[in-house]
């Protein structure tokens, strides 16, 4: 008789998803009976998925209770470096190695999504998509690897900079410069527009939180 249940991945890829789309946002507490019980599954996979999770950094200790962790601004801005440093080199290795199918791809993408450009978590879904496609075309699946832990650390980030006007728009002209940099082959252009992209991400980034400072204090 084979067992129906999903494994421990597919808990664990079930919580992680709910974490990256804002089910869970930073502090919220995971009860893994309520888990359990929201995706179907039984506890032993959601025990186990929040145990690797939890390894992974992605949830922390709050007395005897696990919540989604939270990122500091240090932390913050550490990621953004790390991040910066490994998508320029996968756009400089997608310039070399990017088939013509995958540019036109991205081609694609950056068309598709200005009909988006009103809806910032649509939007946001879409920009993820982009940059894991970007990531395959450097066809170094170390790279893909380091990058997919990178933005799986981006899922504790509660808000994103797409969210700031005008920055959705700036953001698909900045794809479109990347991607013709890839298309021409031009490793040294691709890479710095993919480090300019990041840095004014985190430039709008932590003009938002000041923003939420501010009125805080009011």
């Amino acid at each position: 008789m084979t067992d129906q249940r999903p494994a421990q991945s597919d808990a664990y890829s079930l919580i992680l998803a709910a974490i990256d789309e804002g089910v869970y946002r930073p502090g919220d507490r995971l009860v893994e009976s309520e888990l359990a019980e929201r995706f179907g599954v039984s506890r032993t996979p959601v025990r186990e998925a929040l145990q690797r999770l939890e390894t992974q950094s992605l949830l922390t200790r709050d007395g005897r209770s696990l919540i989604v962790a939270s990122l500091d601004h240090n932390q913050l801005a550490e990621l953004y470096v790390v991040r910066a440093e490994l998508e320029g080199l996968a756009a400089r290795l997608a310039a070399r190695h990017a088939t013509v199918e995958e540019v036109r791809v991205l081609r694609d993408m950056v068309a598709t999504d200005r009909a988006l450009i009103d809806d910032p978590r649509a939007l946001s879904r879409a920009n993820k998509r982009f940059h894991k496609q970007l990531h395959l075309a450097s066809h170094n699946r170390f790279l893909v690897q380091q990058l997919d832990m990178v933005h799986r650390s981006m899922a504790l980030l509660a808000t994103t900079s797409l969210e700031a006007e005008g920055r959705g728009s700036a953001a698909l002209e900045e794809h479109a410069a990347i991607v013709e940099a890839i298309a021409c082959g031009d490793g040294d252009a691709a890479e710095k527009a993919l480090q300019a992209h990041i840095s004014l991400a985190f430039e709008t980034r932590l003009k938002l939180e000041a923003g939420d400072v501010m009125r805080q204090g009011e």
